[in-house]
């Protein structure tokens, strides 16, 4: 089996929902699910926070997590792009010779993504072999890019370019063609891709589809009190969650 390392990204600053990766949800901090799933699928030699506050930092280690530093200033800005922390926290492994063959990024924000995701996306990237660079979690996108506009002044324009005939946007959704977001659930790539695209998806890219609350994320306000919502009727689950003590 390749070597794996789970990342969680946990950038202190939220302005939108300030703290909410130390955010009591269900009786645990919301991070604490994402390194229980992770731990729970027994796929990978080390899962690793990449934080820049010393609180997250604290709470990660109490519930199992590595935390090798507190990420430097530049690179925990709400612009700063992926590629930076993650080849930062893959050149931390490398040097203590833990290099692994694979890296997954587990955002705390996406709670009831579970052990079983990850172990269906792993499955599906490694069948592959080389014939895929990442996987990534999509789901069925309920907006459809033809019928959405620019605003330019006072008119708007479509986003996309239209086909002759009857246009995306004039056409009735069971016509189009299915199209797929990205959600922030799950992404799984190999090492690789850091080096030889210089980035953390490379160009071929698997589709991982979630099913049900998997893709769910705590981006917004809202998204939090629905979570709440979802864990008190069942339909969500969280990971269960056990403390263990990592320095």
């Amino acid at each position: 089996m390749p070597s794996a390392v789970a990342l969680i990204p946990a950038r202190a600053g939220s302005r939108r929902v300030p703290g909410k990766n130390v955010r009591m949800l269900a009786g645990h901090p919301l991070i604490a699910y994402s390194i229980a799933a992770a731990r729970e699928s027994c796929l990978f030699e080390a899962v690793v926070v990449s934080t820049n506050d010393e609180e997250i930092a604290l709470v990660a280690r109490r519930y199992g997590a590595e935390v090798p530093e507190l990420r430097p200033k530049s690179m925990a800005t709400s612009t700063s792009p992926d590629i930076e922390w993650v080849k930062r926290s893959i050149g931390i492994l490398d040097a203590a010779r833990r290099r692994p063959e694979l890296f997954s990024i587990v955002r705390p924000t996406s709670p009831f993504r579970g052990a079983d995701a990850m172990c269906r996306a792993w499955e599906a990237l490694v069948a592959g072999g080389d014939d895929a660079d990442s996987i990534r979690a999509v789901e069925l996108c309920k907006q459809h890019p033809g019928k959405m506009w620019r605003i330019e002044g006072d008119l708007m324009t479509p986003l996309l370019d239209q086909p002759a005939g009857v246009p995306l946007h004039s056409t009735q959704y069971a016509a189009l063609p299915e199209v797929y977001v990205q959600n922030s659930s799950l992404e799984i790539a190999w090492t690789r891709v850091l080096d030889d695209h210089g980035e953390i998806a490379g160009r071929r890219v698997m589709p991982f589809l979630t099913q049900g609350a998997e893709g769910f994320a705590i981006d917004y306000p809202e998204d939090w009190e629905a979570a709440e919502r979802m864990v008190a009727s069942g339909a969500g689950t969280l990971p269960a969650v056990t403390t263990s003590a990592v320095r």
